[in-house]
């Protein structure tokens, strides 16, 4: 199983059979990323891999496997190689010349000691996807979707043609796709919760801009000529569509925008309906699963997708745990109790003392250590009875025979 969290995973990845996708034209490569959900922000599958690998995976590994994902299916267009170590050696170095903000020069002077491009990517790929450094506000902040990471997927493909990043491209990129968003909200008659949501997910994802900074109120104010690739144009009519779709609904005005921006772009009237059905047919499948849709409740959903992580990282280190509490026979007792009656609070104390003691010897529950870590504790005492039975059985036996 592959873990995109744990060093060597980008070298996993790629030693596991691969479907390589003929692509006959650049739509249908766009298409196929369309369809594994990237381009919304919202993985749901690869187009090279097979998708029960990414069963155990938290929503920022599925991201991030994703954006390699794509970002090797682009390079594969572009040069027509599948070379996996020339893949690597231009995705790293494209993206230290990409150094946008948001990235750490520290990062760059660290990965250039490690010897080998893909290590060099892996630590690149982690500092793209986290967006913010700790790890209770950053589920709140930007709603665990990113859909503005395929401008890196399409910066990448201006590098591979012209052997180099253009200068401002990234920025000009941004401020299109910021202003596109801004007029397109502006034309829809009942803005709701949504697009204030959605608005906040770009205030979190941009690098460049600030999306206040946006003032654009017409289509004919934007820019549009200097994208040329036909990638770049479905994606920012996309964009756009996502503006429309954000309240579920969108009204026949607002289609018309969508027709009209295709047309600025020099789109078909029949991607523009693609673009609309795409979207429709995508959140008709997946709305329930998308993090957007359910923040109607932002404490529920972050101790859901919390008591997700949680459970990930004490299966991921079961063996390991298990052999960590055996050794502690007063926290074994303490945590057998608290599956029968609520603990007082000096009990509570020593539980939550020794759990961070042990979380210290086991790396991938440096979790708990972070701030605003323990106010995951309580999630992980709740799952441990449930990991570990036999122990707690036992150990009940033993109490009763005493």
């Amino acid at each position: 199983m592959i873990n995109p969290s744990a060093s060597g995973w980008i070298d996993k990845f790629f030693s596991k059979p691969i479907k390589l996708p003929v692509y006959k034209s650049p739509q249908d490569f766009y298409n196929s990323v369309r369809d594994t959900g990237f381009i919304y922000g919202h993985v749901i599958d690869f187009n090279s891999l097979d998708f029960s690998e990414s069963r155990e995976w938290n929503t920022e590994e599925i991201t991030k496997a994703g954006l390699l994902n794509v970002l090797y299916e682009m390079y594969r267009m572009v040069t027509t190689d599948s070379d996996i170590k020339n893949f690597t050696a231009q995705a790293a170095a494209f993206y230290k010349q990409m150094q946008p903000e948001g990235f750490s020069i520290n990062l760059f002077k660290k990965v250039l000691g490690t010897p080998a491009p893909a290590r060099q990517l892996e630590e690149i790929l982690d500092a793209r996807v986290k967006t913010n450094d700790n790890i209770i506000s950053r589920n709140f902040s930007h709603i665990l979707i990113n859909a503005l990471l395929f401008m890196d997927v399409l910066a990448f493909e201006r590098y591979l043609q012209h052997e180099g990043l253009p200068q401002d491209y990234l920025r000009k990129l941004e401020e299109t796709v910021t202003g596109l968003i801004s007029v397109t909200l502006k034309t829809k008659a009942l803005p709701t919760k949504y697009d204030r949501l959605l608005i906040k997910l770009f205030e979190a994802s941009v690098r460049y801009i600030k999306f206040s900074d946006i003032k654009t109120d017409d289509l004919n104010d934007i820019p549009l000529d200097y994208f040329t690739q036909n990638t770049e144009k479905l994606y920012l009519l996309d964009m756009a569509g996502m503006a429309i779709w954000s309240d579920v609904e969108a009204q026949h005005a607002e289609n018309n925008f969508i027709y009209t921006l295709a047309s600025r772009l020099g789109l078909s009237e029949a991607q523009a309906t693609e673009s609309i059905a795409s979207f429709a047919v995508f959140l008709k499948i997946h709305r329930h699963k998308i993090p957007y849709f359910k923040y109607s409740n932002p404490v529920k959903h972050f101790y859901e997708h919390a008591t997700q992580n949680v459970m990930l990282l004490v299966n991921r280190n079961r063996k390991r745990l298990v052999k960590e509490i055996s050794n502690n026979g007063e926290l074994v007792l303490l945590l057998t109790h608290s599956t029968h009656r609520s603990l007082d609070k000096k009990e509570k104390k020593k539980i939550k003392k020794q759990l961070l003691e042990i979380c210290k010897t086991v790396p991938s529950l440096a979790i708990f250590l972070l701030p605003g870590g323990s106010l995951l504790l309580p999630l992980l005492i709740k799952l441990i009875p449930q990991m570990l039975p036999s122990i707690f059985n036992e150990n009940l036996e033993q109490e009763d025979s005493n």
